[in-house]
């Protein structure tokens, strides 16, 4: 026990006294309260990223001073002194922070609707913090000997200072290498062919269809296991037409859904032919309202979103949707941002090239919807703003990820005085952004071709940004949502670290908060399809029935 005080004793003596002082601070910023509530595990990442960042910071600032020419030569006694106050400060600024952090984060469950969790988890953050902090400094230190070692060998045939540069242009090369060169699209080329193997399982309760207004079924050409978990879970799901009767009440249509999975061709835009193939199988086209729906990952469709479209339409409904990816999501989200781009491009085209052919009296509605990475690649398909309204009848997007260039564009040109989490767009006359049903409420018109951004003031997947790095974002000046916690402030660097980890379970709060968007979808529709016999008492039965969860289709 001796011998591991000692070294460790030794190896504090590494370490930069402002670096330490640095890390102090960022750790005491880390605690404070982001968009969602974290586990205990992952604010200990959190924290320790912060530490790493914060000691970094602080060695750069120490070695920019000397570069400087000010070097202070202090006498043992004070270093003596500033160890032992930086010693009492982490003795009181710790433990201190430890227990405002657990109880911020009991105020944001409380915002968000979630049960509260035991406060002494908070315990384990400190030692996950170190060990994380640990792990990331001795890798910059790695870094920085691989760099020495690459400038000795360099000084050989240069001079010191090109020596220097050649160190850091080889390690930056490799790093790009390693990020987005042949290494980056062979790791997601084996990502895909691994997670291929796991999307031939089907979820508990979900049957094939028996129905030729659904894909899969023994009338489809398309084959049951061709379509991947997601797309069985989708074809084996949803209202029947007895089912939105004894809703509504009135007659009703089988609404109709078609899919085609990655399997079925070898390119996407193969797939999309696909889907319109099953279309003009079903009569799809003959329907009074058709929605092309992009969907995420593995070709996961919201199936509260979906339903609602279907309830509110009486069933004469048509959806048709696709797979692009074996990758889960969250890979998508942060590996291939290409290719739901071109899938929504792909399927939107093919749907609307035999659509626009249609007569225009007996051609139906044209709507769009996709939520998170299917918004993404959904809107590619336009443009711009101006494009999609002259190309749909309605649109319904959902969590859309900050990185959409429609989003960004659309946001950034909205009406003075309105703020980021719900923009105005001209008054509200074509386009409109909702938190809740009742944002979508504006004192001006609303055109019979409606758009609607729904997008909760607490999901990270929105508001998610590099620029969170070192520049504070609006939503942050502005009056925060009505879920976020007043405390939440913008510090450089600790800020992004924080809504990168409340990605991570974002979708794993109640329903109208974080990126959990469920039985709103119902007055969403309403509001964007309004049919003529639907009532406010529809809407209400339907959100019911929405949080109840819809048993599968049989």
């Amino acid at each position: 026990m001796k011998r591991v005080w000692e070294r460790l004793r030794l190896y504090c003596k590494t370490l930069h006294p402002v670096g330490l002082a640095f890390a102090l601070v960022f750790f005491t910023w880390s605690m404070s309260p982001s968009l969602l509530p974290r586990a205990w595990y992952l604010q200990g990442i959190a924290t320790g990223i912060s530490l790493a960042m914060g000691y970094g910071v602080g060695v750069t600032v120490a070695w920019m001073i000397r570069k400087c020419g000010v070097e202070p030569q202090w006498s043992d006694r004070t270093k003596k002194i500033g160890w032992r106050i930086l010693l009492v400060a982490a003795v009181i600024l710790v433990p201190t922070f430890l227990v405002l952090g657990s109880w911020w984060q009991q105020i944001v469950r409380d915002l968000v609707e979630a049960p509260r969790t035991n406060q002494a988890n908070y315990l384990l953050v400190l030692m996950i913090s170190l060990g994380i902090w640990f792990i990331l400094l001795e890798a910059g230190r790695g870094l920085r000997f691989t760099t020495n070692k690459l400038t000795a060998v360099a000084l050989r045939f240069v001079p010191l200072e090109a020596a220097k540069v050649g160190s850091l242009i080889v390690i930056f090369a490799l790093g790009i290498f390693i990020v987005n060169g042949a290494l980056y699209n062979g790791l997601i080329a084996f990502a895909n062919w691994s997670f291929s193997g796991a999307d031939h399982e089907t979820p508990d309760g979900i049957e094939q269809p028996m129905i030729a207004e659904r894909s899969g079924s023994p009338m489809s050409a398309e084959a049951w296991d061709s379509l991947g978990q997601e797309g069985r879970t989708f074809m084996g799901s949803g209202p029947t037409a007895a089912e939105i009767s004894a809703l509504t009440g009135r007659e009703a249509k089988q609404p109709i859904r078609v899919y085609a999975g990655r399997e079925s061709s070898d390119s996407i835009n193969g797939v999309a032919q696909r889907v319109v193939d099953e279309l003009e199988r079903t009569g799809g086209f003959d329907r009074g309202t058709l929605a092309v729906v992009t969907t995420t990952g593995r070709g996961w469709v919201n199936e509260d979103v979906a339903s609602a479209f279907e309830y509110v339409e009486g069933g004469d409904t048509a959806i048709a949707s696709m797979q692009y990816s074996f990758l889960p999501s969250p890979l998508a989200f942060i590996a291939d941002r290409e290719t739901p781009m071109i899938a929504g491009r792909a399927l939107f085209n093919a749907v609307y090239a035999k659509w626009i052919d249609l007569p225009v009296e007996t051609r139906p509605e044209l709507v769009v919807f996709g939520e998170s990475l299917g918004s993404y690649g959904g809107q590619a398909a336009f443009a711009g703003a101006q494009d999609m309204m002259t190309r749909v009848d309605g649109a319904l997007w959902v969590g859309t990820p900050n990185f959409t260039a429609q989003w960004q564009e659309i946001t950034d040109s909205r009406d003075s005085g309105s703020p980021e989490i719900l923009p105005v767009i001209d008054g509200g006359q074509a386009i409109r952004f909702a938190g809740d049903p009742e944002d979508l409420e504006l004192k001006s018109d609303w055109d019979d071709d409606r758009i609607v951004y729904w997008q909760h003031a607490s999901d990270p997947i929105t508001w998610w940004s590099f620029d969170l790095l070192l520049n504070k974002p609006d939503w942050l000046k502005e009056p925060l949502g009505r879920d976020v916690d007043p405390g939440m402030t913008w510090v450089p660097l600790v800020t992004f670290w924080q809504v990168t980890l409340d990605m991570v379970f974002s979708a794993d709060v109640p329903s109208g908060h974080g990126h959990n968007y469920g039985e709103d979808a119902a007055d969403m529709w309403a509001k964007i399809l309004h049919p003529e016999a639907w009532t406010s008492a529809d809407t209400d039965k339907l959100r019911a029935l929405l949080t109840t969860n819809l048993e599968p289709t049989k």
